[in-house]
C-alpha cells in the first residue's frame, strides 16, 4: 500500500494491464503529492495532440510534445524537470526529479534553445485522488507501485513503450503482465 512507503512522493504507479478508463489505461504516472488530504500526480506515457507551441504562441521552440498528466483541470499547464542548475524554484520530488520552478526562466530557456526535450516534461491537467481515495485503489489492486526506476525512463520520447518498460523493470513477479493483450477479447 502506498500509504505505507514512508515517503510516497516521487514513486510511479503503474495501472494494471486490463483497465478500460481511457485517462488511465496503460498509465505510468509520477506521483508528485501525497498527504491526508489526497495524491496528485502526473500520466507520463499519454502524450497530447498538442506541442508547446500550440499552447504557448510566444515561446519560438514549438516542438516539445505536451502530455495529457490526467483528468483533472485539464486547462493548467504544468512541468517537471531535471536541471535544476537552470531552473529555480522546482521542488525535489525524488533523486533529481523536480517539480515547476520559474516559468519565466524556462520559456527564455526554450527560446534561446537551451533546454532539450530530455530535461523537461510538459503537462496539461493532473491525475488527483481525494483523501484515502488512492489507498482505496491500491487494496483493489488498481495500481502498482514501483518505488526503483531510471530516471532517464521518465524523461524519454517513448510514451508508447514506457508502460511496459516499467512492468518490466519490476522485476519476474510482474514481467510477464507487460505482454497481456491491450483487450483479452480480441486475443
Amino acid at each position: 500500500m502506498l500509504s505505507t512507503i514512508p515517503a510516497a512522493v516521487g514513486r510511479l504507479l503503474i495501472s494494471e494491464p486490463f483497465m478500460m478508463d481511457p485517462n488511465f489505461k496503460r498509465s505510468v504516472i509520477l506521483i508528485t503529492e501525497y498527504h491526508e488530504e489526497g495524491a496528485v500526480g502526473f500520466v507520463l506515457n499519454h502524450q497530447s495532440d498538442n506541442l508547446l507551441g500550440d499552447l504557448l504562441p510566444d515561446v519560438s521552440y514549438s516542438e516539445i510534445p505536451v502530455y495529457n498528466g490526467g483528468p483533472v483541470a485539464e486547462d493548467t499547464l504544468h512541468f517537471i524537470h531535471r536541471c535544476p542548475e537552470k531552473i529555480d524554484g522546482g521542488l525535489e520530488i525524488w533523486n533529481g526529479i523536480y517539480w515547476g520552478g520559474d516559468f519565466d526562466t524556462v520559456k527564455n530557456l526554450i527560446n534561446n534553445y537551451q533546454l532539450k526535450t530530455d530535461e523537461i516534461k510538459f503537462f496539461t491537467g493532473y491525475s488527483g485522488w481525494a483523501a484515502g481515495q488512492l489507498d482505496a485503489e491500491l487494496q483493489e489492486d488498481t495500481w502498482i507501485v514501483a518505488n526503483k526506476f531510471n530516471i532517464d525512463t521518465i524523461f524519454a520520447d517513448a510514451e508508447h513503450n514506457l508502460w511496459k518498460q516499467v512492468v518490466i523493470g519490476l522485476g519476474q513477479r510482474y514481467a510477464h503482465i507487460a505482454n497481456f493483450p491491450e483487450n483479452p477479447t480480441l486475443n
